[in-house]
């Protein structure tokens, strides 16, 4: 959720963050603020409630001049609503010290009273507060920053990633992580500090992951890691495969509409290298070993959000060419429902950052039940790949957008590429269906391309529909979780109510919500390669067009059944059944995306909502 930067080194300091900063603005944020030791050695904050904007206003007024230390914070509100107050840094040790702080820290109240206890006036609503007030009174006893900040980071519960800077120690700053993200970016003669490598993505390539309940202590030219008793972690640093470019909107109206237009090349990053001879082959399931790939009797997929529909549609994909039985569940019900795993079961987690905490807290869950673990995820070097036995990583590129596009899709991507990797190893797939199901993936992209191509036609059916108030999404099969998508995008950006069903389900009781005018996407099976249920989503057409709706078809080219009984039609290329879902999904989320635009609303950073969440 919230942006983290810390920077040491010779250059701007202010300039440092603030880019840094620029950068994080994705992940979602109400409260913007840094700390920096100033050029006569004192420790200055600037810090406005609001978008980055207000803070940059207020440093053109009020000014900071500083080469040495900062420490940088987009604050996504927890403790205390959104004001100036409770916006990061927060001061300790007399305003010598300044923390910023990502996640929740549970014991706040009890570490409140001690410190009250202790004479320390707290300002702020905020549990960092209570933290950088903790760490200022341990100060004043040890002396120093380091040991001091190692005492405090023991006592917390929660979740947290902190960073602090004293006064006294220019030049420095100090770092925790427990349940939240954390990297360092190498520099020559300077070094950063990110909840995201796109902190510093545009100074250095060069990265090194936080591991789970370590310290790291940055200065211009070291770099240490150490575990929360204080002793050394050796780490290794990894070369972050995108550069700043990638994170910028280059020309596109929004990080929203340039991610939907990427989707074809993520795509094919997903399937490049994995796919030869008409076969599949994931490096990384590889090295488990035949031999516990066909021992598995069953798969568990886990996510939230977007990534579990995702995992709806590859549950389809890994059961029939597999041939093992799936589940998918959501993260945050999944260790709570005391679930039934042995050591034959998979869980597969999908996570576009790595790093949701929901997912995170499950997959470690299944590690302590000794199941088998493999995660889809965006991210190098995240948390949850590291933790998981395999990573299936979908090289989809940064995405910047709040709303997932083109992590969605290639999410799904991934999740067939395993789904032919299983059916396989496992000899379910016979040679042909394995070739053509292969020859399907490696076609996606150009078809793609032809979806990203429905732009206007949706725009145009976008702008006419800007008044409306209610949207409803029907699919079947894959078509079902992709209309549960469709939903999503439209409540996430565009702030109506939306809502996706299975089409079947309609005449047992989502049917009476349809009135004339009510506006009806949809998702319409290939009628050559599913022709039994491309019959029995006509029929529910029928069905709602009778009841006066203004039925919305996508349909693959030449599927012409469908044209007496529907107000608009969406054609895409022809592909398998199975297939589509990838496909369909695209002027879905082009509709979210023209509609919110057609409000007025930012797209790329709706309200209340987070790119990362990294808080359960």
């Amino acid at each position: 959720m919230c942006g983290i930067v810390g920077y040491v080194g010779p250059n701007n300091t202010v300039d440092a963050l603030l880019s840094g900063l620029r950068r994080l603005e994705y992940r979602g944020y109400d409260s913007a603020g840094i700390a920096v030791v100033d050029e006569a050695g004192e420790l200055t904050v600037r810090k406005r409630s609001g978008k980055l904007a207000r803070l940059e206003a207020l440093l053109e007024v009020s000014p900071v001049i500083s080469q040495g230390t900062g420490i940088g914070h987009t604050r996504w509100a927890t403790h205390g609503g959104p004001t100036d107050v409770n916006a990061h840094p927060h001061l300790g040790d007399n305003g010598k010290l300044a923390l910023i702080h990502n996640g929740i820290v549970e014991n706040f109240a009890e570490l409140r009273a001690e410190v009250e206890a202790d004479g320390v006036e707290l300002l702020s609503e905020t549990d960092t507060e209570v933290v950088a007030a903790l760490l200022g009174l341990e100060i004043a006893k040890q002396g120093s920053l380091e040991p001091a900040f190692r005492s405090v980071v023991k006592r917390l519960h929660g979740t947290f990633t902190l960073l602090a800077m004293h006064r006294d120690e220019p030049g420095k700053v100090v770092s925790a992580r427990h349940h939240s993200p954390l990297v360092i970016g190498l520099g020559e003669g300077e070094n950063f500090l990110g909840s995201d490598v796109a902190a510093f993505v545009s100074s250095t390539r060069r990265a090194v992951a936080v591991d789970e309940n370590n310290i790291a202590i940055i200065t211009p030219d070291e770099v240490r890691i150490t575990d929360f008793d204080g002793i050394p972690i050796e780490f290794a640093e990894y070369e972050v495969e995108w550069d700043a470019d990638a994170a910028d909107k280059g020309g596109w109206s929004s990080f929203m509409a340039k991610e939907i237009n990427e989707q074809p090349e993520a795509i094919a990053n997903t399937v490049r290298g994995r796919t030869a001879g008409r076969s599949v082959e994931i490096p990384e399931l590889t090295a488990l070993g035949d031999d516990r790939l066909r021992n598995i009797d069953r798969i568990i997929i886990i996510a939230c959000g977007t990534a579990s529909y995702a995992g709806q549609i590859g549950a389809y994909a890994i059961e029939q060419w597999a041939r093992i039985p799936v589940d998918v569940q959501l993260s945050h019900e999944f260790r709570y429902r005391d679930p039934v795993l042995t050591d034959r079961t998979m869980v597969i987690s999908v996570s576009q950052s790595g790093e949701t905490m929901d997912t995170l807290m499950a997959v470690k869950y299944a590690i302590e039940q000794g199941v088998t673990t493999v995660s889809v995820c965006n991210t190098q070097s995240a948390t949850i790949p590291r933790e998981s036995d395999a990573a299936v990583y979908t090289h989809a590129g940064p995405e910047v957008a709040v709303a997932s596009t083109k992590a969605f899709t290639a999410q799904i991507t991934a999740l067939f590429l395993i789904g032919l990797h299983l059916g396989r190893v496992r000899g379910e797939l016979s040679t042909e269906a394995l070739a053509e199901a292969v020859q399907q993936l490696e076609e996606l992209p150009e078809k793609m391309r032809v979806a990203v191509d429905t732009h206007a036609e949706i725009t145009q059916l976008a702008h006419w529909m800007a008044d409306t108030r209610s949207v409803l999404f029907l699919g079947r099969h894959v078509g079902f979780p992709a209309a549960l998508e469709g939903a999503l995008k439209l409540k996430e950006i565009a702030y109506i109510h939306a809502e996706g069903f299975a089409a079947g389900e309609l005449k047992h009781g989502p049917i009476a919500l349809i009135d004339h005018g009510q506006p009806v996407f949809v998702l319409v099976p290939s009628p050559r390669t599913a022709p039994l249920m491309h019959s029995k989503v006509v029929s529910n057409i029928q069905e709602i067009r009778a009841r006066g709706a203004r039925v919305i078809a996508i349909v693959e080219v030449g599927d012409t059944a469908v044209l007496p009984y529907a107000d608009e039609v969406i054609r895409l290329p022809l592909t398998d059944a199975l297939f589509e879902p990838i496909l369909q999904v695209v002027p879905l989320q082009w509709f979210a995306l023209e509609l919110s635009t057609a409000k007025g609303l930012d797209v790329d950073q709706p309200r209340n909502l987070a790119k990362s969440v990294t808080v359960e």
